[in-house]
């Protein structure tokens, strides 16, 4: 029979704690194209004098530099190893760390495909883990020995569908050999520098629960962060929907950080070049306009609903691809030039200091259950409503204590449970409303102490 415990008296305690700095948020670029660009004679200025783009996204306040990598692209001389090489060094040089963008792919890997490398077009399951193994370590390695190492790695790039996967697959995963071949770049990564970050990334926030919640059934647990790629063209969901998934994301998967690493937004619904546009007003998220003021309001309150909702950092995806006399499959110039942070004459956007708002800081809130222990071999479970889900909620360590960061001003309510299935209530008391505690968050944050009891 399991024992049951009612609330006994309950302390809490404000000012005891400080939000965590602002300097430990990622504020990330993808730069991918701007070896590329520079070949291509681009121009990018800062209060009008050209300069570096590396440079004037440092002065800025960009601390991580996204890179793709392909397997063998023999369409474009870049997103090679020689490249990266020569992007990572760019990014050391103006003290920025980087994240590597491994795609398993000779060409563009996304939600919609995956497609195997051509030289590993015709391996079965465990030839094939063991080229993805052999492929992210070797490429480690040549970085490390260069002084090169990115900081985090990407392990796959929107894996939404099963990676490597023949040209215009469609068909439900088979998470066996999904878990085999993602495991095995993880175990790469962690055998070729275990200081590297592991990030999985999925595209669209509507995307990533299911797909995460697939994968640590298959066994695919071992990373360290989340990546998800928010675009309101491609999305079902506005920026409250995004942070409601961040939210539950940050309470399912603890030890995991959660960046938004790729967004963007048009700043104008113009063009430069011969190439069509991919994003305008059909991209538009409501409430934000297609204008340079709307990018950056956008961006702003993007990484606003990032940080209150406990992820850890946004990356502007091709602020660089700007419009240049060079051609590409799509045709000349750039199919993104209207959603750079720079506008058509090199000048940098106002969205582009995004990084220098005076964002609204999450505080910590810790709370303590004291008094008795669960029985031998069980655990009570803390369930609250800033869990964001009905049926989930966190086991409590032995010692009862859990901490997490909220906004100030949040009203929570929250209850104590003797099992996973939220089977009995073990909060109960005079100043409960409907058997649930409730609480107003403080501007420092808050200890919630509460003792617990036997039932008499």
């Amino acid at each position: 029979m399991t024992a049951r415990f009612v609330l006994a008296a309950a302390l809490v305690s404000f000012g005891l704690t400080l939000s965590a700095p602002a300097a430990d948020f990622v504020y990330g670029a993808d730069l991918s194209f701007a070896n590329e660009m520079d070949d291509c004679g681009a121009v990018y200025k800062d209060g009008g004098k050209a300069g570096d783009v590396y440079a004037i996204m440092k002065a800025h306040g960009t601390n991580v530099v996204r890179l793709r990598l392909w397997n063998d692209p023999t369409w474009t001389k870049y997103g090679n190893l020689a490249d990266v090489k020569k992007s990572i060094a760019r990014a050391k040089a103006n003290g920025m760390k980087v994240l590597l963008d491994f795609h398993y792919s000779d060409d563009w890997a996304d939600g919609d495909k995956q497609i195997v490398p051509a030289a590993w077009a015709k391996l079965d399951d465990n030839a094939l883990a063991k080229a993805v193994y052999g492929f992210t370590h070797d490429t480690l390695a040549a970085l490390q020995a260069a002084g090169l190492s990115p900081e985090y790695v990407q392990v796959g790039n929107e894996t939404n569908g099963e990676v490597m996967m023949p040209a215009a697959t469609k068909a439900p995963i088979n998470w066996v050999r999904n878990a085999k071949l993602l495991n095995a770049g993880i175990k790469a990564a962690r055998d070729a520098d275990p200081k590297i970050k592991v990030m999985l990334h999925i595209a669209q926030p509507e995307n990533v629960e299911p797909w995460f919640e697939a994968a640590t059934q298959a066994g695919v647990i071992d990373f360290d962060l989340i990546g998800i790629s928010y675009y309101s063209k491609w999305s079902k969901l506005n920026l409250t929907g995004l942070g409601a998934v961040i939210n539950r994301l940050r309470y399912r998967y603890s030890t995991a950080g959660i960046w938004v690493v790729e967004t963007a937004y048009a700043w104008t619904t113009a063009w430069n070049d011969n190439s069509g546009n991919l994003l305008g007003e059909d991209s538009a998220l409501k409430g934000y306009r297609v204008s340079k003021d709307g990018q950056k309001q956008f961006l702003v309150d993007l990484t606003q609903t990032v940080l209150s909702n406990g992820g850890s950092g946004v990356v502007y995806w091709a602020p660089d691809w700007v419009s240049t006399k060079c051609r590409t499959r799509w045709g000349q110039g750039s199919n993104w030039e209207n959603a750079t942070l720079f506008d058509f004459d090199g000048n940098a956007l106002p969205a582009l200091d995004y990084t220098r708002e005076a964002y609204k800081q999450p505080v910590n809130v810790t709370f303590k259950f004291r008094g008795v222990t669960p029985p031998a071999g069980q655990a009570f479970y803390l369930w609250g409503d800033f869990l964001g889900a009905k049926t989930f909620a966190v086991r409590l360590p032995a010692d009862g204590t859990f901490a997490t960061t909220m906004m100030p001003g949040t009203r929570i309510r929250f209850q104590v449970f003797d099992s996973l299935s939220l089977h009995t209530k073990l909060l109960t008391g005079d100043k409960l409303v409907d058997g649930f505690a409730a609480e107003t968050i403080p501007a420092n944050g808050a200890t919630l102490e509460y003792e617990l009891a036997k039932p008499q």
